[in-house]
């Protein structure tokens, strides 16, 4: 049986097209994923499998991946960025979602289980939590004149750098190129910047109380090797947050290049079985 076409599509959010990957049947249990300081690139490899069970949306952000539009500091919080996916969700027609975030993307997406109401079950990839961020190669972009100072050409081979990082495997020329691809942009290597210039760790301590509260159904998929989001981050989440567990796989900080399977697995049994 043939995988499920993979499409980019468009929805606009407050005049701007935002850009998504989505494949599965229209009819199946919708699935938002997001993504941090990368884009939608990072759900490519298990999007097919997760399909057999969702309808998969994964979205890039204003100013990232494939959309339109520039974040600014203000736009580019945990909160305002989680308004952002509700918006999003309400122009697709979606109410309640399932949500499965990664770096970032997972203090958006704890910061919608804890606040919106609209969230079924969630997957924590290598994400953001507690005060485990920001590490200090984002944290610097805090200072405007870092992130004056810092050229298009520096950003990409800061970012050429990370990106290989973040994986166990080497990835080709091509797998790099294509991550690397949206930051030959101006807007989009701003609106990186300003997503790092907005990276703070009250946002996702602050939201420990109605985390605890909401006990959303919750699993963390995690690269066991991830450098930048220590796996002590999600033993310790497993261990404060109800209804928590943790799956390890193969991997860095992005895992579903590493162990695509895997991960793939571990979400499929938590979303179509879990808690």
């Amino acid at each position: 049986m043939a995988a499920p076409a993979v499409e980019r599509r468009t929805v606009e959010v407050d005049g701007i097209p935002l850009s998504y990957l989505t494949t599965g049947d229209e009819t199946a249990p919708p699935l938002i994923l997001l993504h941090g300081t990368f884009w939608s690139r990072v759900w490519q490899p298990v999007l097919p499998a997760l399909a057999t069970h969702s309808r998969c949306y994964a979205i890039d952000f204003p100013g990232f991946g494939r959309s339109g539009g520039e974040l600014n500091v203000e736009q580019g919080t945990v909160p305002a960025l989680a308004q952002t996916v509700l918006q999003a969700a309400d122009a697709l027609g979606i109410a309640q979602f399932d949500v499965a975030a990664h770096d970032i993307g997972g203090g958006v997406a704890q910061q919608l289980a804890a606040t919106s109401g609209r969230i079924r079950k969630m997957v924590l990839m290598n994400a953001v939590m507690f005060d485990s961020w920001p590490v200090p190669a984002v944290e610097r972009f805090r200072d405007p004149a870092v992130r004056r100072n810092t050229t298009e050409e520096d950003l990409l081979a800061a970012r050429r750098k990370s990106t290989q990082a973040c994986a166990l495997r080497t990835l080709s020329e091509d797998e790099l190129e294509d991550y690397l691809s949206p930051w030959q942009s101006p807007a989009r290597a701003r609106s990186w910047m300003a997503m790092a210039a907005a990276a703070d760790a009250r946002y996702t301590l602050d939201l420990v109380p109605a985390l605890k509260e909401a006990a959303i159904p919750t699993r963390l998929v995690w690269g066991r090797d991830d450098d930048f989001q220590k796996i002590e981050f999600a033993h310790r989440y497993v261990k404060e947050i109800p209804n928590a567990d943790l799956v390890e796989v193969d991997g860095k900080h992005i895992p579903t290049e590493d162990s695509p399977g895997a991960v793939a697995a571990a979400m499929l049994d938590h979303l179509a079985n879990g808690q």
